[in-house]
């Protein structure tokens, strides 16, 4: 089956951010089967909602969004079953990798520590170790940059709290 100009420049797209993808996972998902589901989810969405981008935020602005949104819809659910069947995504290949050269013992230190705060916390964290200013963090997420300021510093305060307590 030949892909079409949309599915190559999406794949393409998607390629430079499967880390990012896989960090959102990362922070919504508790274990190796639940981080695989959730990764395959957001690309599902983020195929869905690919003909619909418009280009008038940043491409990475973007996916955050449908990540985030996909991670806590599938975090707040009871069951998680998804029909795939409607979505065409054969051609697509976007590979999970496990294996992203990580510290694992250190991450999962971390990641431990931030699956305790709730999933607001989870995404304020994550956008910050991604480099993101308070500027993108409050486009991303439609808090206030004064807000973001205020919960970084409580969320920095109960990590701390978590870590000193293991």
């Amino acid at each position: 089956m030949k892909k079409t100009d949309l599915e190559i420049t999406f794949e393409t797209q998607l390629k430079d951010y499967k880390l990012l993808i896989y960090k959102v996972c990362r922070m919504y998902a508790n274990n190796h089967e639940d981080i695989q589901d959730l990764y395959q989810d957001i690309i599902i969405q983020l195929w869905k909602s690919y003909p619909k981008f418009r280009g008038e935020a940043k491409f990475s602005t973007w996916l955050y969004r449908i990540a985030i949104n996909t991670a806590l819809t599938n975090f707040r659910k009871q069951k998680r079953n998804i029909q795939t069947s409607d979505v065409e995504l054969q051609s697509i290949q976007i590979p999970y990798e496990e294996d992203i050269g990580l510290k694992e013992e250190q991450h999962q230190q971390m990641y431990a520590a931030i699956q305790q705060l709730n999933d607001v916390e989870k995404s304020i964290v994550m956008l910050y170790l991604e480099d993101k200013s308070y500027d993108e963090m409050e486009e991303i997420l439609g808090i206030s940059n004064a807000t973001l300021r205020v919960k970084m510093n409580r969320i920095k305060d109960k990590l701390r709290t978590f870590t000193n307590n293991k």
